[in-house]
């Protein structure tokens, strides 16, 4: 693992990333909870992970839902804020996805709305879902939610403006070594310079199905959308793989 500062452990936990990401859409998010759970029908009082969970909006939602349910995220500050919302079917804990999870068996892992590939190293990849598998119970699911990169590097933006509440973030996007890469320049209110990177492995269906033969994980389907959809690798959005242990 390189000792070098990771850009995913300092921009999560700024203040200026849930400000430039506020306006996510949440009754999107939830209705595509409500679609995986009629698709995947877990039994009431199912264990379920979610993993990079963030702030927990999701896991709330899924403990809302009646399962036992526990977040984790590396970012200290997105579980300091997630944790005023747990109670005895809802814990959150700071974790590095590569490490082992000491949590489980659990039935069911979510890792939604594109939170994988973030790592230098291609073969933490799969040492990440390698950890994931090894928390699954027998016969258990894991959700992987991840950009369509074929559509996603074909319709590229690169260059694009956002100002919310009187900061403008400038942002750049390319290609870099694999990666799709968003450089994110804004001057803070006390008018400091500021700069973030956000890096993501521009990962094709063929290399996350090589990673799951190497984590152990059969993958069962592949889903093109949040309505759940099959997947088409020129016109859908999104990459939803459902793994099976």
């Amino acid at each position: 693992m390189s000792t070098e500062i990771e850009w995913f452990s300092t921009w999560f936990d700024s203040p200026y990333y849930h400000l430039l990401y506020r306006d996510r859409d949440q009754q999107e998010a939830r209705d595509f909870i409500d679609a995986l759970l009629v698709h995947l029908h877990p039994k009431p009082g199912t264990r379920l992970l979610d993993l990079a969970c963030g702030k927990g909006r999701h896991a709330i939602y899924l403990s809302e839902k009646g399962y036992d349910v526990t977040g984790v995220d590396l970012s200290p500050e997105s579980i300091v804020y997630a944790r005023q919302f747990a109670q005895p079917q809802l814990h959150f804990e700071v974790h590095d996805m590569r490490d082992p999870l000491p949590w489980g068996p659990f039935d069911f892992i979510f890792n939604l709305f594109t939170s994988f590939g973030y790592f230098a190293e291609e073969t933490e990849n799969v040492v990440a879902l390698r950890s994931a598998a090894a928390a699954l119970r027998p016969g258990g699911k894991m959700v992987i939610d991840f950009m369509n990169t074929e559509r996603a590097v074909f319709e590229l933006v690169g260059r694009e403006e956002k100002t919310v509440d009187g900061i403008t973030f400038h942002l750049r996007r390319h290609l870099d070594n694999g990666f799709i890469v968003k450089e994110i320049r804004f001057t803070d209110p006390e008018g400091r310079a500021q700069f973030f990177e956000e890096r993501v492995r521009a990962l094709r269906r063929v290399q996350f199905e090589e990673y799951f033969l190497m984590a152990g994980l059969r993958l069962a389907e592949v889903l093109g959308d949040y309505h759940l959809t099959p997947y088409d690798g020129h016109r859908s959005p999104r990459m939803i793989f459902v793994l099976k242990k």
